[in-house]
């Protein structure tokens, strides 16, 4: 059986390689591996075609071995979990509108291409995850196609331009959602979807002890430590990293600062973009910059974070770490999206929560002043940051998938993902 799965950004990617091995192991139900947004070295095995048994007696299938095999669009991790990735997710990792319209001829010929590749191989069934500018376009041609589509990680239309719920009702067979108030949100409005559970909310925290992290990664474990995580795509970087960085050099030489490096970005942007800015052009060098391979292990151990929205807030949130969200766009993209928007808050932890966990400095209150100010606000012990660990608490526990009915440990998101996929391949493909 041929599954055709399409993930275009760094956590896309990252569950993508979870549900392949999901998909791969669900005849014995072992328990899913989790690994971080920003960690490219994912330990998963290499399998450019995987045997897995889709007919257990808990699914109701007969005993017999079929081979899965994926292709698509991914990154490092999903290559290593068996998936043939036709077209690279980097190639995809475009953010803003200016930026996406400057892309546009070369996304348009990645798409060509993977529909080429899917006409080629005819799939039995179709995955997309996230990234619904391009994947609701995948949908759409699979389902002329006749193949069944399920979409993993389902837009977030409920914050804005909520009537592209259509393009679900109309592509989709089935939506697997990650937060838990996006079932009823998208049952109402005729899509068929389930909430599985959010990939991070079981996550292990790192066993890496921090004097021994800090000896790897040549840090002074004296020091306190605060991660920055500017986003997973090259314009993002763009626009969050300067004042980041500036808000850095004003906290100075009494912190240091840990920077994982998104799998979607080349490896020599950063330390370019920062060679540039000139970071350690004093002699005094009052701040170090440390780039790690690794978002999970940098977030446990760190102090605090500044971290800009997406996925990588609720990473903050799953490894107990105070933050500050930021987040800044061109003023063309600003203007245009902030009319559209349909939620009171834009961290989404702070949505998940139905409050003001953690401060959001979006646009013109995204400064260095800012962020400093809030975060010397939550970097010491006392009632801002406790309120602050206590909040992140319920939104872990919120992010959990509920229990079954006989009260057993709900499955980790992606083996439950894996069970309602596999019950839909069809009999005979």
């Amino acid at each position: 059986m041929r599954i055709l799965i399409s993930a275009g950004e760094a956590s896309g990617e990252m569950y993508g390689a979870q549900l392949i091995e999901a998909l791969r192991r669900a005849a014995d139900r072992t328990p899913a591996e989790l690994r971080s947004a920003g960690q490219p070295g994912a330990a998963v095995p290499t399998l450019a075609e995987v045997d897995v048994c889709v007919g257990t007696a808990a699914l109701g299938c007969p005993a017999d071995d079929s081979r899965l095999e994926f292709f698509g669009v991914g990154g490092e991790r999903m290559r290593g979990a068996g998936c043939d990735t036709v077209v690279d997710a980097k190639d995809l990792s475009v953010v803003g509108i200016t930026e996406i319209l400057s892309h546009l001829p070369k996304i348009y010929r990645l798409y060509q291409h993977l529909l080429r590749e899917a006409d080629k191989r005819k799939p039995d069934l179709a995955i997309v995850i996230d990234s619904p500018a391009f994947n609701w376009r995948v949908a759409r041609e699979m389902k002329k196609r006749g193949v069944p589509v399920v979409y993993y990680v389902a837009p977030q239309f409920w914050a804005w331009r909520q009537g592209r719920v259509r393009l679900l009702r109309d592509y989709i067979d089935k939506a697997l959602v990650i937060f838990p108030f996006e079932e009823e949100f998208y049952r109402e409005r005729g899509v068929d979807a389930t909430f599985v559970g959010h990939p991070l909310a079981d996550v292990h925290l790192p066993a890496i002890e921090r004097t021994d992290y800090a000896a790897q990664f040549h840090l002074d474990a004296g020091k306190p430590w605060i991660t920055i995580m500017p986003g997973s795509r090259v314009k993002e970087v763009r626009m969050n990293l300067p004042t980041i960085l500036d808000a850095a050099e004003h906290l100075g030489p009494d912190y240091e600062f840990l920077l994982p490096v998104a799998p979607t970005l080349d490896r020599a942007f950063l330390p370019n973009l920062m060679d540039r800015r000139a970071i350690n052009r004093t002699s005094t060098a009052p701040h170090k910059i440390t780039l790690v391979p690794e978002s999970l292990p940098a977030l446990w151990h760190s102090r605090a974070g500044i971290i800009a929205s997406g996925t990588a807030t609720v990473e903050a949130a799953m490894m107990r770490t105070p933050f500050v969200m930021v987040y800044c766009v061109s003023a063309l993209t600003y203007f245009l999206g902030k009319p559209r928007v349909k939620v009171p808050h834009f961290a989404m932890v702070n949505l998940i929560a139905g409050e003001q966990i953690v401060p959001e400095l979006v646009q013109h209150d995204f400064t260095a002043v800012n962020v400093v100010g809030r975060l010397q606000e939550i970097l010491p012990d006392g009632p801002a940051r406790n309120r602050m660990l206590q909040g992140l608490a319920q939104v872990k526990a919120k992010l959990r998938a509920p229990e079954s009915a006989l009260k057993l440990p709900a499955p980790h998101p992606a083996d439950r993902a894996a069970e309602i996929i596999l019950a839909m391949l069809p009999s005979g493909a």
